[in-house]
């Protein structure tokens, strides 16, 4: 009887296997296909550099060689030493269409003293190598053709700086860095979800990287903690984390109401933002509740938790390159997340390049475009959750293995 209990409990895989979920993976293939159709598409119509460089008034993109454009006579020209975009009149700036109305062109160096008249722009082009007027106008002409005035900037043209996330020439003169502030402002404003979210990864990619980096070494130092685990420790780590969220349940209700009462906020992108603040808070305080009457609950089995992590220690040890799998997910998440933000800045700038009046370029969207990102989106969750799922069956399969072949 005793042998037939062992062989009972004696653990093999099964031997007849198949694969499961076949129809849902075959439905992730085709949807793949799909975005595979979306990035292609993305590259082919697309122009990243538009929105990350930004663009002069006639096509061309600053920082960089350009192709010509049908009707445009000034398009087509090498930029490369011209990285900044420069606004003509960028004390009345308006905006029509979603589109700043004021010409816009690549300079090389924005001007840093104000210039009060044409002999100064002529000096200052000279100078330092950045024309301010329209390219067809040469530096010697700046004082002698009678159309200067049209082709060169308003006098005064006031001091300004680049702004380094889109190289644009700001103002510094106070009241017409107001002006131009408020014309971004509006600009942003009028935006639709699909431009904020890009404007809004452009503007918080320093942060996104610092806190996945420093998640994935938190990780790291916790699983190595599994294996010198107590039941001391267990206790600390659990007040710990209830302490820390109460810490940051506070500081999300400080935040809401600090926001919220702000008489500057005037960015939809900051009113979005502070709704999101209050469902952030809301969700935390649901959690910090769950959890704390969870653990009032089972405060008795905590060291069946304790033996339960040991278990997870000496199987760590056991397969030590279990240490690893996190590592090579994580990489493998990076490049598809860099893969997935190129093809959404792409498909941000998808557009066709159509002449105006005098020669100039806007680009206009092409239809279809808003419902391509969010097929894009659902891609970015799919297939994250498709990857996490491929580590926790990697681990689960290890971890079972060594579990019942102790």
């Amino acid at each position: 009887s005793g042998d037939s209990v062992s062989e009972l409990r004696e653990w093999r895989p099964v031997i007849y296997r198949k694969c499961t979920d076949t129809l849902w993976l075959l439905l992730f293939f085709l949807f793949w296909a799909g975005l595979m159709f979306i990035t292609g598409y993305a590259v082919m119509a697309g122009a990243a550099e538009r929105l990350v460089l930004g663009y002069d008034s006639f096509g061309n993109i600053c920082g960089r060689k350009n192709t010509p454009v049908n009707g445009a006579p000034l398009s087509g020209q090498d930029m490369t030493n011209k990285k900044y975009v420069f606004f003509l009149n960028s004390c009345s700036l308006e905006m029509q269409s979603l589109k700043i109305s004021s010409l816009s062109l690549c300079v090389s160096s924005c001007p840093q003293e104000q210039l009060n008249s044409l002999e100064d722009l002529q000096s200052f082009a000279r100078n330092n190598g950045s024309c301010l007027c329209v390219y067809n106008l040469n530096i010697s002409s700046y004082t002698l053709n009678p159309k200067a005035a049209e082709l060169c900037p308003t006098l005064p043209v006031p001091p300004s700086k680049s702004f380094p996330l889109f190289n644009r020439c700001v103002p510094q003169n106070p009241e017409c860095y107001s002006k131009y502030a408020s014309v971004l402002i509006s600009m942003v404003n009028e935006m639709d979800v699909f431009h904020r979210i890009l404007s809004g990864i452009l503007a918080g990619r320093d942060t996104v990287i610092g806190l996945s980096v420093l998640a994935l070494a938190f990780s790291f130092i916790l699983v190595l903690v599994f294996r010198f685990i107590r039941t001391l420790l267990v206790h600390t780590l659990i007040a710990l984390v209830l302490f820390g969220l109460l810490f940051v349940s506070g500081v999300l209700w400080w935040l809401y109401y600090d926001y919220r009462n702000d008489p500057s906020t005037e960015l939809e992108t900051e009113k979005e933002n502070i709704k999101f603040l209050l469902g952030y808070a809301i969700f935390s305080t649901i959690v910090t509740v769950v959890l704390l009457s969870l653990t009032l609950v089972l405060r008795k089995r905590l060291q069946f938790t304790v033996q339960l992590f040991q278990i997870v220690g000496k199987i760590i040890g056991r397969i030590p390159f279990l240490l690893f799998q996190p590592l090579w997910t994580f990489l493998i998440l990076i490049v598809f997340w860099v893969f997935w933000v190129a093809v959404l800045l792409s498909l941000g700038t998808a557009g066709t390049a159509q002449t105006t009046a005098g020669g100039q370029v806007e680009y206009r969207a092409l239809p279809g475009i808003c419902y391509m990102a969010w097929y894009h989106f659902i891609g970015l969750i799919w297939t994250s959750e498709f990857i996490l799922a491929c580590q926790q069956m990697t681990i689960a399969g290890a971890v079972v293995t060594c579990y019942f072949n102790r």
